[in-house]
């Protein structure tokens, strides 16, 4: 990163959105010192201070993705299991995190590795010291699952390997341990596996995979040690469990009913939809170059459920539930996460609460105030883009500055 942080630097844009207005405002000038948001208005101090002229680009606070996986290639997932080292994993993942930060998405939160190490709490704390380039990031280190559920890899392999993998555990005292098992290792955030997925073919999405009695023990842990949980989770019965255990977002929801959805706003619980996976699925169910290399399972699952995908999709636009905007990118390109953006416009969400869902609102979920607004005291992530998002969301595509805690990654001129 770039500038002297200690001197101090203005920003000055033709338009803005702080991440919580109803719109956009005219020419604003954001002053930044020692990584945190000075003052903000139509005009700052500028003694002694680097002035950066945005033109007519529209300053923005850091995107936010709530829901990846930095360690994960669509081209190898299975191979990722059983093959290579977790230093491999990591060497690739480097080009991945610093290409985030550079589309503007200043914090991540990893939600699993493959790795049997705890390898995104390494990259997490490389990234803080300094030692190498990327977002912000907070883990889940691994996905929690009960045996011949959505995390059990060993469902992948053939019998006669004879070894479970993936961070398994049956009943109250197992999850318990767990748990507590990955916040030794560090983790920010407990995920767990509710339901079966699209994409493992020893379960179906529709189903709950752990007990009531189970999610209440996991979550408790957890919360005990002052670590948040949320779960993988797509049917509706596993959905509405993990919100009476006290989870406090739901990952994908995308089987979700109108009812749950009510109960999850009542009870102030966040969704992560990760609609483009979805969506873009469900548009290429008759593609065949789009399904070669896939499990034919996974193309059967997303036939069986179209049409309620598709419904639950239309009760998330229509619903009152807090969005925050998260991709599974890693399952797909990390570099189409910003399609996210499109997918929600496209389902009915306003452009307004999909940028909200990507700044304010997923500081919320992260319990990071200081983050995805621009306003004095807060973190200096600020993004700079070309088009207008409220117009044309697709805008959201062409970051061209970023900033991050105070620091220019990618400056203007950068091509």
């Amino acid at each position: 990163m770039t500038g002297d942080t200690s001197t101090g630097t203005v920003l000055v844009a033709e338009r803005s959105w702080d991440g919580l207005a109803d719109a956009p405002c005219a020419h604003t000038e954001v002053a930044v010192r020692g990584g945190r948001i000075a003052a903000v208005g139509d005009r700052v101090g500028r003694d002694g201070m680097r002035v950066i002229d945005l033109g007519d680009r529209m300053l923005l606070p850091g995107f936010i993705d709530c829901h990846i996986h930095t360690t994960v290639e669509p081209s190898a997932l299975l191979t990722a299991f059983v093959a290579g080292p977790a230093t491999v994993l990591a060497l690739r993942a480097l080009p991945v995190l610093r290409d985030l930060l550079d589309r503007g998405f200043t914090t991540v939160r990893d939600l699993a590795t493959f790795a049997a190490e705890p390898l995104t709490v390494y990259l997490r704390d490389a990234i803080a010291d300094g030692l190498i380039t990327g977002p912000r990031m907070l883990v889940a280190p691994h996905l929690i699952s009960a045996r011949g559920a959505h995390g059990d890899i060993s469902t992948l392999l053939a019998p006669e390997y004879g070894r479970e993998i993936g961070v398994l555990a049956d009943g109250p005292s197992a999850v318990t341990r767990a748990v507590r098992e990955e916040i030794r290792a560090g983790a920010d955030w407990i995920k767990f596996g509710a339901t079966g997925g699209f994409g493992t073919p020893a379960d179906d999405p529709g189903q709950a995979t752990y007990t009531q009695q189970e999610m209440d023990a996991l979550v408790a842990a957890a919360a005990d040690l002052g670590v948040p949980c949320t779960p993988h989770a797509y049917g509706d019965d596993g959905i509405a469990r993990a919100v009476r255990a006290g989870a406090r977002s739901i990952e994908h929801g995308n089987l979700a009913s109108a009812e749950t959805l009510s109960l999850m706003q009542r009870r102030g619980v966040f969704l992560v939809p990760t609609q483009y996976m979805v969506l873009d699925a469900l548009d290429h169910l008759d593609d065949e170059d789009y399904w070669l290399g896939k499990d034919p399972a996974e193309r059967e699952k997303f036939r069986r459920y179209a049409d309620r995908l598709r419904d639950s999709a239309r009760n998330v636009a229509a619903s009152e539930v807090r969005i925050a905007f998260g991709t599974d990118a890693g399952m797909f390109p990390h570099d189409q996460n910003w399609k996210e953006f499109a997918a929600m416009v496209h389902s009915g969400i306003t452009p307004l609460r999909a940028l909200r869902a990507a700044t304010s609102t997923a500081a919320d979920l992260l319990r990071r105030s200081d983050l995805g607004r621009i306003e004095p005291g807060a973190t200096a992530d600020l993004v700079a883009l070309a088009g207008n998002p409220f117009d044309d969301i697709d805008a959201t595509g062409g970051v061209d500055f970023v900033m991050r805690d105070g620091a220019v990654h990618r400056p203007v001129d950068a091509s």
